[in-house]
């Protein structure tokens, strides 16, 4: 059975993967977004803004690396929605294959998708002058991270792509997560913000995993930080899966 479901999986994600392949914009278009505020915020605001760094694009890194994954993920939302919507779900449930392998191989696609886009962000950064002196235990621990923010926002948006009404819908929850780096310390630190704001930028997620990328960047301890974001992560991901496999339960059963 265990085999049947990674086989199934394995041929699902393939078909997804060569529509990607099939259509590189997308990954393209879910780069140039964070690539711009990048250029914007380094070059245009860069030199008014003070992080404590020598360099900004080294303090940015982390919180543009978290907007490319929430940008990403809304073609997720999109591509399972319109699977949805063109009935391709009902022929493969009439197939003798796992029926959770339909949705994880919308999951796989989009943690590979958006692991590609991740690169070439970071790969402008370095153009840009970011350097890290970080060893390869730090560098495994960022990509930890950011693999599992992925894989806990990809279930968020396997919940939009299965509930909305319209394609819009689908992909139009992926814009309050892509707004909420801005009020963290993924641009300024926090202790620059008013009262009610810096309370609410050091409480929500996107901060503790900001600072614990930044600071395995800059060789410093992580502290707490890190165990606050792997907390988010894991807890995001759990709840969304488990609401996920409900309302798919439900979508499939009717």
């Amino acid at each position: 059975m265990t085999s049947h479901f990674f086989g199934d999986t394995a041929v699902l994600t393939g078909r997804s993967l060569r529509h990607i392949t099939r259509s590189l914009d997308t990954i393209l278009t879910t780069a140039v977004t964070p690539i711009a505020m990048m250029l914007l915020f380094v070059y245009v605001f860069g030199g008014a803004i003070s992080t404590g760094t020598e360099n900004y694009v080294d303090y940015l890194l982390p919180g543009i690396l978290l907007i490319t994954i929430a940008s990403g993920i809304a073609y997720t939302a999109y591509r399972l929605f319109m699977d949805m919507q063109s009935g391709i779900f009902e022929r493969f449930h009439s197939m003798p294959i796992a029926r959770s392998s339909v949705l994880w191989a919308h999951v796989l696609t989009s943690l590979v998708a958006n692991m590609i886009s991740l690169v070439v962000v970071v790969l402008v950064a370095l153009l840009m002058g970011f350097r890290s002196g970080a060893g390869v235990l730090a560098w495994l621990a960022v990509a930890g991270i950011l693999l599992l923010f992925t894989l806990a926002l990809t279930w968020l948006a396997v919940i939009a792509g299965l509930s909305a009404k319209t394609v819009d819908g689908a992909s139009a929850f992926s814009y309050p997560l892509i707004f909420l780096p801005f009020v963290s310390s993924a641009f300024v630190p926090t202790d620059t913000m008013p009262g009610p704001v810096r309370a609410f930028a050091e409480n929500q997620p996107v901060t503790s995993i900001v600072n614990a990328i930044r600071d395995l960047f800059a060789q410093q301890p992580v502290g707490i930080d890190i165990w606050i974001a792997l907390a988010w992560c894991v807890g995001t991901l759990v709840m969304a899966y488990t609401f996920a496999t409900v309302i798919y339960r439900r979508k499939i059963s009717r």
